[in-house]
């Protein structure tokens, strides 16, 4: 199975608030990861324990997956700067947060089943 985005319809609240900026990644696997969609201004040091998926998004408005890595807890596990930088000169556009892996472990597995080498 290719690894691709499936985008999340989501509504405005009963109250008006604009809709959360959700999407979601499918793995070679066929597992379906749920991501909060973050622009490449956000501090991604501020990620904490999440699988960071960076995008590049096509004019018609199709995603590819740029780069894919975890970050962790430590300041050292933490997503740094330079793969950011790295992934930008790659074309990428978006930030892709997927906070719902358990641990460390769960997060290595989802970053190789989404294409990228486990940390």
């Amino acid at each position: 199975m290719d690894v691709r985005e499936e985008r999340l319809r989501t509504a405005t609240s009963l109250r008006g608030t604009p809709a959360l900026p959700l999407s979601a990644w499918r793995g070679r696997s066929g597992r379906r990861y749920v991501v909060g969609i973050h622009t490449l201004d956000d501090d991604p040091a501020e990620v904490g324990e999440a699988v960071v998926i960076a995008v590049r998004r096509g004019g018609d408005g199709t995603a590819e997956l740029v780069a894919v890595a975890a970050a962790g807890e430590s300041p050292r596990e933490r997503l740094a700067r330079g793969w950011l930088t790295r992934a930008r000169a790659r074309g990428a556009t978006e930030m892709h947060v997927h906070r719902l892996a358990e641990d460390a472990a769960a997060r290595r597995a989802v970053v190789a089943d989404l294409g990228g080498a486990p940390a």
